[in-house]
């Protein structure tokens, strides 16, 4: 594939970098849609995105760091920050991305549960354009296939093994993504519960995931055996259901817990649509 999109002398740009900028810039837009279709202030979503970026690519590096090599980034630590060379990990992003919006939902006063289901489209698709890159960079490959839709790498700066053909897990979980995603934004007017949008979010990314990890060939290994995103994605989607049934039986209808939970207790009304 082509890693590199272009060079200044020695500075590289990498397609890998641009398709994490227009993932942000997508996710934005359509979070900012869903807040005001929902009756959030104008500029909240690109607020808390801009926040949670930041939290999102420490997490994601980290979990990777820890869990492929650490003793080896420990002995080369400028490599821990070389994150334009792929090694960003979506588990890792999401468990980053959860405790930064949590903390900023606390601080703003904002209902955690309804503003979750509003930045749920936004984290699908941007997962799903944030892959695209990953296929251009040869990151999160698959394993060598005789299918004949295998991809073969043959550039240098690629981080897949070159010249075999591979499974193109990549867009396997772009196809998987986009439809999760469309099944997301066709219902998300039809939810009961406040939090529904994001759990079933997080419960079809954690399936997702635990599917994909059988072709990919640079799963992470916990004790050198256990597929790390197998374990992960399987709390994942454990969690999800078991907070989704939770809410769903707890009778929390959607649009009964306030915007601004701040503004709820100076004794102003706020209500919003679903």
């Amino acid at each position: 594939m082509y890693p590199v999109l272009f060079k200044f002398g020695s500075l590289e740009i990498r397609f890998y970098g641009v398709m994490i900028a227009l993932a942000f810039i997508a996710g934005t837009l359509i979070g900012e849609r869903e807040a005001r279709r929902k009756g959030f202030p104008p500029g909240t979503v690109y607020d808390l995105l801009s926040f949670m970026l930041i939290a999102v690519v420490i997490g994601a590096r980290l979990y990777y760091v820890i869990f492929s090599d650490l003793y080896w980034f420990i002995s080369h630590p400028f490599e821990i920050i070389a994150i334009w060379k792929g090694g960003l990990s979506l588990h890792g992003g999401m468990i980053g991305g959860l405790v930064a919006g949590i903390w900023y939902c606390r601080k703003r006063g904002l209902s955690v549960w309804k503003f979750s289901d509003v930045l749920a489209p936004s984290a699908i698709l941007g997962q799903a354009i944030g892959r695209i890159g990953c296929t251009l960079n040869g990151c999160c490959y698959g394993k060598e296939t005789d299918l004949p839709w295998g991809f073969i790498y043959t550039d240098p700066h690629s981080s897949a093994p070159l010249g075999i053909p591979l499974h193109p897990t990549q867009v396997y979980e772009i196809i998987l993504s986009l439809i999760l995603f469309a099944g997301i934004w066709y219902s998300r007017k039809k939810v009961s519960f406040d939090g529904q949008m994001f759990l079933t979010y997080i419960m079809g990314y954690g399936i997702i995931r635990f599917f994909l990890e059988f072709f990919r060939g640079d799963s992470l290994l916990l004790f050198n055996l256990i597929p790390v995103p197998h374990a992960m994605s399987t709390v994942v989607f454990l969690t999800g259901l078991i907070l989704y049934i939770y809410r769903k039986k707890s009778g929390s209808a959607a649009g009964s817990e306030p915007l601004n939970k701040q503004i709820n207790v100076k004794g102003k009304k706020s209500e919003a649509r679903s």
